[in-house]
């Protein structure tokens, strides 16, 4: 998430992969419609995950930092909320806003070798940030509850020092959902938890999603 900073400033988008350099970053262009995947080529456990997120369509919950080595302050003591906003056939986009700051979109689509997390960072006019759409895929089967994201090429590219983030996605049904992120071979670690056995009302549309 470190990227998926305070968005207003270019400094602070850098922040959840900047936290890994952390920004929350994705790779392809969000509006992107994901190439139709037959769902059969997900491993059993992708198939799992992807309907846990399916059942918190339409929900919103609120959320609290539990781990930041990064010391940035942006997250410190603000309110968080995701909004599981938009599920479509091979596509979920869950908007994360941290106090009135709606730049940031997690992305998260279908693929033919898994599943892919993809920052889709905004501007309050909708623009994209210069900071924007990178995350990674799976590489692995992974787990009903939890998948693992291994930076991409993109992000590589786009953010050297976040080539070897691993950004994690679970989903404890009737729990918790969490996104963490980790930057293998340093100490950077970011995660924040939601509690899912307490809805609260979906917020404003993130910028650039209206």
């Amino acid at each position: 998430m470190t990227n998926f900073i305070h968005r207003g400033a270019t400094a602070a988008a850098l922040a959840i992969a900047a936290i890994g350099a952390l920004p929350l970053l994705g790779g392809c262009a969000t509006n992107d419609r994901p190439e139709r995947v037959d769902p059969e080529r997900l491993s059993e456990q992708q198939r799992a995950f992807w309907s846990n997120l399916q059942d918190l369509c339409g929900k919103a919950f609120e959320g609290r930092v539990v781990e930041d080595t990064t010391g940035n302050p942006d997250f410190t003591f603000r309110p968080m909320i995701m909004h599981v906003r938009t599920c479509e056939e091979g596509r979920i986009l869950i908007p994360f806003h941290v106090a009135e700051d709606r730049s940031r979109t997690w992305v998260i689509t279908q693929t033919r070798g898994g599943l892919r997390l993809k920052h889709d960072h905004r501007m309050p006019d909708g623009s994209e940030d210069e900071t924007t759409q990178y995350g990674g895929d799976t590489r692995g089967p992974g787990e009903p509850t939890k998948q693992e994201f291994h930076a991409d090429r993109f992000t590589a590219q786009l953010i050297p020092a976040a080539s070897t983030n691993i950004w994690t996605v679970e989903v404890i049904p009737g729990r918790t959902f969490a996104y963490a992120l980790r930057r293998e071979g340093t100490d950077r670690r970011f995660r924040v938890e939601f509690d899912l056995t307490m809805p609260v009302a979906a917020p404003p549309a993130p910028w650039g999603h209206d």
